[in-house]
């Protein structure tokens, strides 16, 4: 299962093309989540989202939309539009209300790790152990999720987000101890800089190693990746459920 961010910029065709590919949700975002990323208003990014959010859900209407965002008010208004799933990367820290959203729409919630925002996480990487922390995290938010009477949940561990290059790539090994929680977990590995970096690559070169990784998280108990590059994440899904199939005879 692909996710896909699509922002503004030729939203149609750029819809149009991932469906075809193969993708099976397409998460629209209005604003960059990377370091030190501006933090818009919600009336800016609501500006941004609900053009898009329109434009697929009525050229596309039997396509699963989700959306990127940590405001409420946000989630609310592009559910009615036609989004079904909320892909929180603050997991309620900036909104709490958004739990509220989740269970009153019956709406599968993306609950993401990290530290700070998009200003200050990646000056938040010290950890005394950093698998035990980040399970407490998701025992707190699961917990408050479930409180609040949200019914689907998924894992996102972050990568990339308050984590150090070392502890992508130390996570992603241990990335099998977060399926004690018997919750679907997403991966969103695509093109990051902990693989262009360890490369001495660029973005734009890194869809070898993206590839790469897929597969090792989908190893490692992933079951929903979040990528760019949708043609190349079907046939990486394809492959591993192959093996998956020989491996159960």
């Amino acid at each position: 299962m692909m996710v896909e961010n699509l922002m503004m910029k030729n939203s149609f065709n750029s819809g149009r093309k991932m469906l075809n590919e193969g993708a099976d949700i397409i998460d629209i975002g209005g604003m960059s989540s990377r370091p030190n990323a501006e933090i818009i208003s919600e009336v800016e990014e609501l500006n941004r989202v609900l053009p898009i959010t329109r434009t697929i859900h009525k050229h596309f209407p039997n396509a699963v939309l989700s959306i990127d965002t940590f405001r409420s008010e946000v989630a609310k208004q592009t559910i009615e539009e036609g989004v079904s799933i909320i892909n929180d990367i603050s997991a309620g820290t900036e909104d709490e209300r958004i739990f509220d959203i989740a269970a009153q729409f019956n709406c599968p919630i993306i609950l993401m790790h990290r530290k700070g925002n998009a200003q200050t996480m990646q000056q938040q990487t010290n950890y005394e152990n950093i698998l035990v922390e980040m399970v407490d995290y998701f025992i707190d938010k699961v917990n408050l999720a479930r409180q609040k009477n949200v019914k689907d949940i998924v894992l996102d561990v972050g990568f990339g987000f308050s984590k150090t290059l070392e502890q992508n790539y130390f996570l992603l090994n241990n990335l099998a101890i977060f399926k004690q929680f018997d919750l679907p977990i997403l991966a969103g590995l695509s093109r990051k800089s902990m693989l262009y970096n360890l490369l001495n690559s660029t973005p734009e070169n890194a869809l070898n190693a993206t590839t790469a990784v897929n597969m090792i998280a989908l190893q490692n108990g992933a079951r929903l990746l979040r990528v760019h590059d949708v043609k190349e994440a079907v046939e990486c899904v394809k492959i591993y459920n192959q093996l998956m199939k020989n491996k159960q005879r």
